[in-house]
């Protein structure tokens, strides 16, 4: 092993008193208010060069003196909200996704709220606008329509302008509703809305454009029909979301485990894996499971 020679300075480097001399003129009463930019052309104009405008930036760096001087405007972090349902009515997500019309530029606006346990839409809006007066409507006839009791649920949105507007606000706190909100540019943090546009606009029948608010009233009726009652989600045991909604899980899977017994007593070869079982949902719904949770 060659021992290692100790660091030798560049032959351009300047020295010790050189620097000095830079930040001297620097912290002078006649330049301390000036930027190294204007520091420097005056010096040259009076015949003086103590180094480039880079290396009195250099210099002020490595003596802990250049930083931001505007007071930066700070935010507290937002929390990542973590809630959990065990049953239906406890929390549900609610989202605004846009429909094209029949001309460019021209939208229609679908509200719906989806039961995050059950995976049902328990109200849906159509409309020409985005609006929190709709919005607080289609939030407090859904809960009225359900028989929401006071202090049982939560309703989780993300930060746009209905979804924060005090109407809204107002009358989740005079309904006896929790409010939860998505962070700032993180869709993940309403995981089931999104999933649920996804489903609707990937379906064969979904148009490219709506011809008039009619025709896509009468789209969404049979859609969330559809969806509600027919729909075998894979998220919930291959159920419907009504099927979960309204309390038929356990008589189902039984029925399904008579099949898949009977299937197996006549040909228990084909089942490498042992006597078949139906799916089963998740008795705890998550969005944002914490870590340290099983």
């Amino acid at each position: 092993m060659r021992p290692k020679r100790p660091p030798r300075p560049q032959p351009s480097a300047l020295s010790a008193a050189e620097r000095r001399a830079i930040l001297d003129a620097l912290h002078s009463e006649r330049f301390r208010d000036q930027s190294p930019y204007a520091v420097y052309a005056t010096l040259l104009d009076e015949g003086v060069y103590l180094g480039s405008i880079r290396t009195f930036y250099r210099i002020l760096h490595q003596a802990g003196e250049v930083r931001e001087r505007r007071a930066q405007a700070t935010h507290p972090a937002r929390v990542k909200p973590e809630l959990m349902a065990e049953a239906p009515r406890q929390v549900w997500s609610w989202d605004i996704t846009k429909l094209r019309g029949p001309a460019k530029w021209t939208y229609y606006y679908l509200y719906v709220l989806i039961d995050i346990y059950s995976r049902y839409v328990v109200g849906w809006l159509l409309a020409t606008q985005e609006s929190s007066e709709l919005a607080k409507q289609l939030i407090a006839d859904s809960i009225e329509r359900e028989g929401v009791q006071p202090g049982s649920l939560t309703i989780h949105a993300d930060n746009g302008s209905s979804m924060a507007s005090k109407p809204v606000a107002f009358l989740l706190a005079d309904l006896g509703v929790t409010k939860s909100h998505s962070r700032p540019h993180t869709s993940n943090d309403n995981p089931y809305s999104e999933a649920h546009f996804k489903t609707m606009k990937y379906r064969p029948d979904f148009p490219d454009r709506f011809d008039s608010l009619e025709q896509a009233r009468a789209f969404c009726r049979e859609f969330f029909t559809w969806y509600n009652n027919e729909h075998r989600h894979s998220g919930i045991g291959l159920l419907t979301p009504a099927a979960v909604h309204h309390d038929m899980v356990e008589q189902i899977t039984e029925r399904r485990a008579e099949v898949l017994a009977a299937a197996y007593a006549s040909h228990p070869d084909r089942f490498k894996r042992g006597r078949p079982r139906p799916r089963t949902i998740d008795p705890n719904v998550w969005i944002n499971r914490p870590d340290d949770t099983p």
